[in-house]
């Protein structure tokens, strides 16, 4: 550990032990306030009703000077003239312990007197009672020492030692759970901003479970380095795959425009426009692929018109001429709110991609489904399938990845550069539909659903 992270964990604790330290010096000064007001309360009634006993006996003529202990330690009885007429024993020949009247007095009759006349010179509370004789009006005082602010010793200790208990245990809970919990955090922390990015087999240390935060933390953090060690892995397999597509009929043509200028005089003209035009072709696909793939990831907007998919799956059947068969069902009016052009590239490498796989026949299929309600408008269906070795379920997700080709596509087509089936489905996607491979008796079987368009909608 650095002096810097020791010193920062040092004020951290600092300051929690301070802020918890006050909150419990407050909460101590409520328990004393409340303890204070409560005991302050019982000496009061106490008081009063040992000062309502004595003056009980003030109209009967009964009471005697000195007054007998009664458990209030301080009594005295004045007449009319505010003379004192009787006392306990420890205020004989001492002057009234106050001066204010029953009828003066605040809080129910009780007041804090500091009197010379009081033996120990302390404060104590007073409680003033009338008594009448004679039809005079008769004041009786009864009077204890106050309670002290903090009430007890003992509980002035308690809560002291309660204070700093809570502070310790705070303060020794908060280091712990920053050594055991946050501290594996840090570590994994610093652990991922050492990772070079040369270096993609690398990964952060996984704590025991034990710390489970940092275990997790660890866990997804090597999760995510394993996904993106997957991506750029692919990437890297696709700069490979494109610079040997992009090489190939460049390195083709070059060869025969080089051959032309050689011998000008045996050129095929036609035969070498042809040539060229193949390869001109390739890089056009390649081409294309990447500048769809750019729009759909900038988000470009879909055009909001009404297609037939029908009339765009017939225009791929009339247009492909292969060694395979293609078999075509297509029902009508199974339209669709998107663009055609997009629309018509997802088929199209479909189509072409099972032509790739396929023994001898592809087929495909166009439909509609639901709509048997007015809230459930429907779904449009295109199926695509071919009679070859068909796709294991485990990799139908992987072939929709960019970059992906599984070795049985390597193997029938070098050529290919991953993009048709991710394009065709963020295509799919963007139109508000689905496209997955279910199961089929042979070969594979895509399936694209879009919802189907209103009747109302509108054509730009």
């Amino acid at each position: 550990m650095s002096i810097r992270q020791y010193t920062e964990k040092a004020r951290f604790m600092l300051f929690l032990g301070v802020v918890v330290a006050l909150l419990s010096v407050l909460l101590s000064g409520i328990v004393i306030f409340i303890v204070h007001r409560l005991t302050t309360d019982s000496l009061t009634d106490s008081v009063t009703a040992t000062a309502t006993e004595v003056a009980s006996l003030v109209p009967r003529g009964e009471v005697q000077d000195p007054i007998g202990e009664r458990g209030v330690p301080y009594v005295q009885v004045l007449n009319s003239e505010r003379k004192v007429v009787a006392s306990t024993a420890n205020l004989h020949g001492r002057p009234p312990i106050a001066n204010f009247l029953p009828a003066n007095t605040e809080s129910e009759k009780a007041e804090i007197v500091c009197s010379k006349a009081i033996p120990s010179k302390d404060c104590v509370l007073v409680v003033a009672v009338e008594a009448g004789q004679d039809g005079r009006m008769w004041t009786i005082y009864g009077a204890v020492p106050t309670v002290p602010f903090y009430v007890d010793p003992f509980l002035a200790l308690l809560l002291i030692s309660g204070t700093v208990i809570i502070v310790g245990v705070i303060v020794f809970a908060s280091y712990r759970i920053i050594v055991g919990y946050m501290e594996p955090v840090r570590l994994v922390r610093t652990e991922l901003g050492h990772l070079h990015p040369t270096r993609l087999s690398d990964r952060v240390m996984v704590p025991p479970r034990s710390h489970r935060e940092a275990h997790d933390l660890a866990t997804t953090v090597n999760k995510t380095l394993d996904q993106l060690q997957a991506m750029m892995e692919r990437e890297r397999q696709f700069t490979f795959d494109i610079s040997h597509d992009l090489r190939n009929p460049i390195t083709g043509m070059r060869t025969e425009i080089e051959e032309a200028l050689l011998a000008p005089d045996e050129v095929d003209v036609p035969t070498l426009g042809k040539t060229l035009l193949s390869g001109l072709d390739r890089l056009q696909a390649i081409v294309s692929d990447l500048l769809m793939l750019a729009k759909l990831d900038a988000g470009a907007p879909t055009p909001c018109r009404r297609v037939d998919l029908a009339e765009v799956a017939r225009a791929e059947c009339g247009r492909r001429h292969c060694d395979k068969e293609l078999v075509c069902d297509l029902a009508p009016d199974a339209v669709v709110e998107g663009d055609g052009v997009r629309l018509a590239r997802l088929v199209n490498n479909l189509v072409a991609n099972a032509i790739r796989h396929a023994t001898s026949t592809v087929t495909l299929r166009v439909y509609r489904e639901g709509g048997e309600t007015k809230s459930d408008l429907g779904t449009a269906v295109l199926e695509v399938a071919d009679d070859g070795d068909g796709i294991a379920p485990a990799d139908r997700e992987a072939v929709f990845q960019r970059f992906v080709r599984l070795e049985a596509g390597r193997r029938k087509d070098s050529g290919g550069t991953g993009l048709g089936l991710p394009i065709a489905r963020q295509v799919a996607e963007s139109h508000g539909g689905t496209l997955t491979i279910e199961d089929s008796d042979r070969g594979a079987r895509f399936v694209l659903r879009i919802p189907l368009a209103s009747a109302s909608a509108a054509t730009p």
